[in-house]
């Protein structure tokens, strides 16, 4: 089955760096991708026109040069991989409001994933308050695979998915896991922390007795760690796993946040070669 890929790009390194990703992760699977340039309309909402061009002229213009950018970078990716039939790529560029336009796009193109590039050097915080990534992650009903700039490929075998398993999780949610749990033979390791050592709730428990039946079949361990600066417990865990990506279900983002972001610090560094998946359900 064919899989739909929007890869959004700016044509910066960063998001030239999340295209090879994208490529180099999907690379046995069939794939449309579909590179999407979103121009903003030039002075939206403000006046008719400036010097007598009317804003349809301009945008217009604008979208032209953006489609020569996208040829010369679809002339970029085939150079970079050549011989690679299994992929297929098409460029889009709009003008729009960037959140509205990559809904439209993911609806009109059946996307199965979208693909794109942060800054790792600020830090997934403020990929989370406020970014196009952050925007899409928490507006956008499509799972999506965020990039840091740094992330360089390589096959993915062990997924970090932080929870504090107050949220129970839909077939929809963690599909996309699984396969790609599937396609890598990757391991899962759910990972709960907590500022104080205490016992799961009966909720709790019951959503974690869940995730363990949906992964029974997959390589899948469950770990809790006990420690008041929470920042420095998922850093060492993840480098001392040797994570590969980390996983969020998008309606738990909150207590993503939450652990993360509850204290004064501002440089979070554990994230910055990691990308990060962010799942929802359709």
């Amino acid at each position: 089955m064919i899989k739909n890929i929007l890869l959004p790009t700016d044509f910066s390194d960063n998001s030239w760096n999340a295209i090879v990703y994208a490529i180099h992760f999907f690379g046995n699977v069939d794939c449309h991708f579909y590179l999407l340039h979103v121009d903003r309309p030039y002075m939206l909402n403000t006046t008719p026109s400036i010097y007598g061009v009317s804003m349809d002229v301009l945008n217009t213009t604008y979208t032209v040069g953006s489609k020569e950018q996208l040829k010369k970078l679809l002339q970029r990716i085939k150079s970079r991989f050549p011989n690679r039939n299994n992929h297929r790529f098409f460029t889009l560029a709009e003008s729009g409001a960037f959140v509205e336009t990559i809904r439209t796009e993911v609806e009109e193109h059946k996307i199965d994933m979208i693909v794109m590039g942060t800054k790792g050097a600020t830090g997934l915080k403020k990929l989370l308050i406020g970014s196009n990534a952050g925007d899409v992650i928490t507006k956008v009903k499509c799972t999506t695979l965020i990039v840091p700039e740094n992330a360089t490929f390589a096959p993915v075998t062990e997924i970090a998915f932080p929870t504090d398993y107050s949220l129970s999780y839909e077939v929809g949610h963690l599909q996309p896991i699984a396969a790609i749990m599937d396609r890598f033979q990757a391991a899962l390791r759910m990972l709960h922390i907590t500022k104080k050592s205490e016992n799961l709730s009966v909720n709790q428990q019951k959503n974690k007795e869940l995730l363990e039946e949906f992964f029974s079949q997959q390589p899948i361990s469950f770990h809790q760690l006990t420690n008041t600066k929470i920042e420095e417990a998922i850093q060492c865990f993840v480098e001392s796993r040797n994570i590969s990506m980390m996983a969020m279900v998008a309606k738990n983002l909150n207590y993503f946040q939450q652990i993360l972001f509850h204290s004064k610090i501002k440089n979070i560094s554990y994230h910055t070669d990691i990308p990060f998946l962010v799942m929802h359900d359709k």
